[in-house]
């Protein structure tokens, strides 16, 4: 079980080169409107995931700002899988990647972190392992801004204003870490976490 001291803290890149096929290239990023069919999307592409690794995926959750109703966010469905063990990457990746995911990311030193992207629909999949604090926080974090309109709406503004600036998305990521870090510390707080 994820300690408290685990969950609230916030992840340092390790010594890895995480990237499994070199760095992302500048990409733009548009803050779309709440699309009412991402919910829809997300239970489709879990349905093929779940179909796809059977027991192996304990469990499949739509995180990310797609999962938040009435929430701006990238047209991209993110899903969090948890497995067994994530260095097995036998287990899953083959599955995954027939359905068309392709592994970009590998991270070691970020509770075996892995991420798989799709093409069309636009996905993103992370894998983790049981009990993973990250996963706990994720569905933390959907659950807080769902029940918090202007924690909501602080965070859409703070997408918006990172657009600006180009790069790549870690870039725009690194725009609206502080915001995202004060939205955090109240969500722990409230918690008891901290």
């Amino acid at each position: 079980m994820a300690t408290a001291e685990e969950i609230t803290r916030h992840h340092q890149p390790g010594p890895e080169n995480p990237w499994v096929r070199g760095a992302p290239q500048p990409e733009a990023v548009v803050i779309a409107p709440y699309d009412p069919a991402w919910p829809a999307r997300y239970a489709e592409l879990a349905r093929d995931v779940r179909a796809a690794l059977g027991d192996v995926a304990l469990d499949v959750e739509h995180v990310g700002s797609t999962s938040v109703p009435g929430l701006a966010a990238k047209d991209v469905v993110d899903l969090d899988v948890t497995v067994a063990d994530p260095t097995d990457e036998a287990a899953y990746l083959p599955a995954l990647e027939a359905l068309g995911y392709v592994l970009t990311v590998r991270e070691p030193s970020f509770h075996e972190h892995r991420c798989f992207r799709l093409a069309e629909p636009r996905a993103n999949l992370h894998v983790f392992g049981p009990d993973c604090p990250e996963v706990i926080r994720h569905r933390m974090f959907r659950d807080w801004l769902i029940a918090h309109p202007d924690e909501k709406e602080r965070y859409a503004e703070a997408k918006r204003a990172a657009v600006p600036g180009g790069g790549t998305v870690m870039d725009y990521n690194r725009r609206k870490e502080d915001v995202l870090r004060g939205i955090y510390a109240r969500m722990f707080a409230a918690a008891g976490l901290l």
